[in-house]
């Protein structure tokens, strides 16, 4: 057992609290990882808030993680102590449907199917003050270990620099790979990407690198702009500006409405805008961002009569 520190979320609405955990050693099919980096994602946010569904407190959140392997448990091929990792928030058991459709990245291990709260043994690694804590997504990256099956672990280059391939655990992959995987971006296109956080920025590079040729950037914080920019942006709005709702500005400054745009968001009214903002016939949005647990939308059905497509993606698909 390996005593270090967590952040740990006690109940939600609470601040997190950093802690001293004890780390259980992997069991067979485990890995245990030494944490070295970490992003913090909007979800991780939305666990505190109490806004994702089925997490159970007390747990210790955080998901776009790298690190090192530090023991691994009878049956682990794949990855060796000393290797360096990311643990992946949707895991790949390779034997699922889902798993074996080339078409799909989403393992029916995952925890919109049976929540992730606990190890697929259901027990947990971690303990605190002689309490259970639960895991999320079962990659717990707020600890400087943390306990995950073999199957949520990806090895990566021995000479990455983890404090910077981390972000590959949630949010660039998410977003580079929506524009890349889920809409499938074609050269010469347009683009409309809603919210310039992390993800979306990393959007607007996926749509650089597969050829578009016009990037539209949306945001409220005119702050975010010149690095939007920098990354492959080719014009930037802010729907403050206007008197007329953003998606009617987007149609006007493209003749028909963007080819494809993309929600980075998690708001109900900017979900609709992006979807009319897309033209009529065959434009594609790809939902994103994570609206609050229990939300629902209200569209106008004609927005998807004539063509459009609606989808969305986890990790960038």
């Amino acid at each position: 057992v390996i005593t270090c520190r967590a952040a740990v979320a006690w109940a939600p609405g609470k601040p997190l609290s950093i802690e001293e955990v004890e780390v259980a050693p992997p069991k067979a099919g485990e890995v245990r990882i030494k944490i070295v980096a970490t992003g913090i994602c909007h979800s991780d946010e939305h666990i505190l808030k109490g806004s994702i569904p089925n997490v159970e407190f007390p747990v210790i959140p955080g998901h776009e993680g790298a690190g090192i392997v530090e023991s691994i448990g009878e049956g682990v091929t794949s990855v060796k102590p000393g290797d360096k990792v990311i643990p992946l928030c949707v895991p790949q058991c390779g034997e699922c449907s889902y798993c074996l459709n080339p078409e799909s990245n989403f393992c029916q291990k995952s925890h919109m199917f049976e929540p992730q709260n606990l190890l697929p043994d259901k027990t947990s690694r971690f303990t605190c003050k002689g309490k259970q804590i639960h895991h999320f997504l079962w990659v717990s990256t707020f600890a400087e270990y943390t306990v995950v099956p073999e199957y949520s672990v990806a090895k990566i280059d021995a000479a990455a620099p983890l404090e910077k391939v981390c972000l590959f655990g949630c949010g660039f992959s998410t977003g580079y790979g929506a524009a890349i995987n889920t809409a499938k971006v074609k050269p010469g296109s347009t683009c409309a990407v809603f919210g310039l956080g992390g993800v979306g920025l990393s959007v607007v590079m996926g749509c650089k690198a597969a050829g578009a040729s016009r990037i539209i950037a949306v945001d409220i914080n005119k702050d975010k702009f010149a690095k939007a920019k920098e990354l492959g942006a080719t014009d930037c709005i802010n729907p403050r500006d206007f008197k007329k709702p953003i998606q009617e500005v987007l149609t006007e400054m493209t003749g028909q409405g963007v080819d494809y745009s993309f929600e980075v968001i998690g708001l109900a009214e900017t979900m609709i805008a992006a979807l009319a903002s897309c033209n009529m016939s065959t434009g594609i949005c790809v939902m994103i961002g994570v609206l609050n647990s229990g939300s629902e939308i209200s569209i106008d059905p004609m927005l998807v009569l004539t063509g459009r497509t609606w989808k969305g993606t986890m990790l960038g698909g």
